[in-house]
Order: structure tokens, then C-alpha cells, then sequence
């Protein structure tokens, strides 16, 4: 069996043996070794004892080394370039894994502080809301029509399938800029960090799906913690709370629509998941345009004066706040899809659930929100008790496999 070399080994061809039957015509072992330790170092398949063929197209003849064994010093180097170009390779995934993590929290910290800032200054988080998918829509539109990235073709009956998904992903996003724009940053994380817990009954009721008892006992810390949390925090409204509780829900009710969308459905199912989140972010838009008029249409052009106190520069960097808070929201959505795929599922939860731990942190320094030890305890109690969860469910998953 004869399997093709890299053309570089052109450049050295001449130094090979046209040769027949191990029969080599004017060249000494020597040279036959160095041969043999060229074609080692640039064939990534070479083992012992192959023929190998050295193409190149503008090359009158093959050069080949027919069936000649190989010297304990050759198998020797041959190992050590095999452990080196897997250590690279290691190393080059593990960088971009690397990559896609700190994207994802940098992006994520970007949109939660710029769109505190703005909802402080701008309370108007149903028109805020819209304009941030408005924002992703028109970032990602340009690249299909570019061709940066395959546009997705999807018929209508598929478009009016995934309407309850873009719904629920609408209610959820609403649901918390509400929150963040009621409460501190770092109470709306602690109380998201229930979406768990309602994933988990949600699925029993609707999908019949049910786990084992240890995995239901695993959230008990989390409802623990967001209670004494809730209890002690200094910021607390109810609008806050609802508003994150509802996002919980939401969301809850997006995967679920998803997964029956995906069985109903073959042209969602062969979507990208980055192009499955842009669909869902044009058909949101859509969907909460009306909504965010008809709510907040009258009052947006006196809340807009009252708000830039008539200076032309307070009215460029809420302009500025908006425009980054709606590209980094859809920015660190889709990274977060591409490091789901780098990674273990595992993986990415508890990557999840440090990212809410940075976040929390990051908020507390910036707005320097105050805090009580008992808040503090229950918050670390709440994200705990997520990473409790995600290690459960994973064991007891790998057990019934």
C-alpha cells in the first residue's frame, strides 16, 4: 500500500534512490538513511516497512523507498515528532477553548454593566430591550448577505414552528432587563441561578422526563440560598424579583419549545446553533416591536429629553450605551454556543455558574452596591448549589448509561 508524501520533499527528492527490490543504484546507506529520516519527519502516517511515493506534478519521475526496515533511532524520532505534534495540537485547542471562555464573560460583563448604566439614566427597558435584538439583527444580516457566514433556509411552516420559541425568548429577555434595571445586577444573578430548579420540574411536568431523588435534593441549596438572599438584600423590589423569577420561567419554557420544535422539525434541526439564535433574534425583534410601542411609544420622546438633560454629550453616550449593550448581548450569546461545542457539557456548566460568580463580583465593584454578610452567604450558597446540581445530574446521567 503506497500512500503520498507532503510536496516539500521534492526539494530533497534527488537525494532518493530511484530503486527496485531494496536495489539502490549509487547512493550509500548513509544517504538512504537520511532519506528515511525526510520522508519520517514531513509523512504524518509513516510506520515501518510501507512503500512510500514522493509526488510532485512537475517531477519526471516517482522516487520511492521500497520496503526497507527501519533502525531503532528512526522508530525513536519517529515517536518523539508524533508526542510533539500532539502536545501542539493539545495545546492550540486548548488556547481556543481558552478563548471562547474569556470572550464569553468578557462579553457578558460589557452588556450587564453598559445596560445598567443605561436603564439608570434611561428607564425605559421595553424599548431598550427591543433595540438590543434590533441590534443583532442588524449585525448578523450583513453577514449572510456578505457571505461571512451560510444563511439558512428556512420555509414558513418552519418559521410559524419556531414562534414559540422566539416567544418565550422574547418574555425571557424582557423579563430581564427588567430585572437588572429594577434590582442590582448581582440579585438578579442570584435569583436566575433558579432557572435550574425550574428546568428540572418543568421537565417532569411537560416532558414526562424525570431523574433520580439525589438530583431534585442537589437544587434544595440553591432555593436556600436565593430565599435567605432575597431576605437580606438591600435592593430588593418586587418588580426585580418577579421580573427574574418570569425569565426563569421563560427560558424554561424556550429550551422545552425547542425540543419539540427540533423533533417536529428537520430544517431546525440541521441549523447551526449560532444561525438557530439569529432566526430567533429577527423573529423576537419582530414579535416585541408592537409591544414595546404600544407601552412605552408615547412617553419615550420626554423620557429621552429628561434624560439628556439637553447636553448633546450625555445623548451620545447613552446612544453609545444602547449600541453596546445590544451587540454584546448577541456577541455573547453566540460565543457561549461556541464554547458549549468546544466543551463537555459538564464543562460548560460549571463554567456557567463561575461566569455569574464573575459577574456578581464585577457588578459589586463598579456600582459598589452594598451588601450584607448574610447576602453574601446566601448568594455563594445559591451559585454553589448550581454547581451541585450540574455534577449530580452529570453522574447519575453517565450511571443510567
Amino acid at each position: 500500500m503506497s500512500r503520498p508524501c507532503h510536496p516539500f520533499l521534492f526539494l530533497s527528492s534527488h537525494l532518493l534512490c530511484r530503486s527496485t527490490n531494496n536495489n539502490c543504484i549509487g547512493r550509500s546507506k548513509n544517504t538512504l538513511r537520511f532519506c528515511r529520516k525526510q520522508l519520517r519527519r514531513y509523512c504524518t502516517c509513516w510506520t515501518t516497512r510501507q512503500r512510500w511515493i514522493v509526488p510532485f506534478p512537475f517531477s519526471r519521475y516517482y522516487y520511492c523507498l521500497a520496503n526497507t526496515s527501519v533502525d531503532d533511532s528512526a522508530k525513536k524520532d519517529s515517536i518523539e515528532w508524533k508526542e510533539t505534534a500532539t502536545k501542539t495540537v493539545s495545546w492550540k485547542r486548548q488556547l481556543k477553548v481558552a478563548s471562547y471562555f474569556f470572550l464569553w464573560y468578557a462579553f457578558n460583563i460589557i452588556y450587564n454593566i453598559s445596560n445598567k448604566k443605561l436603564l439608570n439614566a434611561f428607564p425605559f427597558p421595553w424599548t431598550v430591550a427591543w433595540v438590543q435584538l434590533a441590534v443583532g439583527v442588524v449585525y448578523v444580516v450583513p453577514l449572510w448577505l456578505l457571505r461571512i457566514r451560510k444563511a439558512p433556509h428556512i420555509p414558513m411552516e418552519e418559521v410559524r414552528n419556531l414562534l414559540p420559541v422566539a416567544a418565550a425568548h422574547t418574555l425571557g429577555h424582557i423579563a430581564t432587563v427588567v430585572s437588572l434595571g429594577s434590582v442590582a445586577i448581582s440579585f438578579t444573578h442570584v435569583v436566575k441561578a433558579l432557572e435550574p430548579f425550574v428546568n428540572v420540574m418543568a421537565s417532569a411536568l411537560i416532558l414526562r422526563s424525570v431523574f433520580p431523588i439525589p438530583v431534585y435534593l442537589s437544587l434544595l441549596p440553591v432555593v436556600g440560598g436565593v430565599i435567605m438572599a432575597s431576605v437580606t438584600e438591600l435592593s430588593f423590589t418586587w418588580t426585580g424579583f418577579l421580573a427574574a423569577m418570569l425569565s426563569n420561567f421563560a427560558f424554561t419554557a424556550r429550551n422545552i419549545f425547542s425540543k419539540i420544535s427540533m423533533n417536529n422539525s428537520q430544517t431546525s434541526s440541521s441549523m447551526s446553533p449560532a444561525n438557530l439564535f439569529a432566526v430567533l433574534t429577527i423573529l423576537s425583534t419582530l414579535l416585541l416591536l408592537p409591544i414595546a410601542l404600544a407601552l412605552e411609544g408615547p412617553r419615550l420622546y420626554p423620557g429621552w429629553i429628561a434624560a439628556c438633560h439637553g447636553s448633546h454629550t450625555v445623548a451620545v453616550e447613552l446612544i453609545t450605551w444602547l449600541l453596546t449593550s445590544g451587540l454584546f448581548f448577541y456577541l455573547y450569546n453566540e460565543v457561549a454556543f461556541y464554547a458549549l461545542d468546544s466543551v463537555h457539557p459538564i464543562t460548560h456548566s460549571v463554567g456557567n455558574t463561575m461566569k455569574r460568580v464573575v459577574i456578581i463580583i464585577t457588578s459589586l465593584i463598579v456600582f459598589k452596591n452594598p451588601i450584607t454578610y448574610a447576602n453574601a452567604i446566601g448568594s455563594a450558597i445559591a451559585i454553589g448549589g448550581v454547581l451541585l446540581y450540574s455534577l449530580t445530574k452529570y453522574y447519575y446521567s453517565q450511571k443510567i448509561k
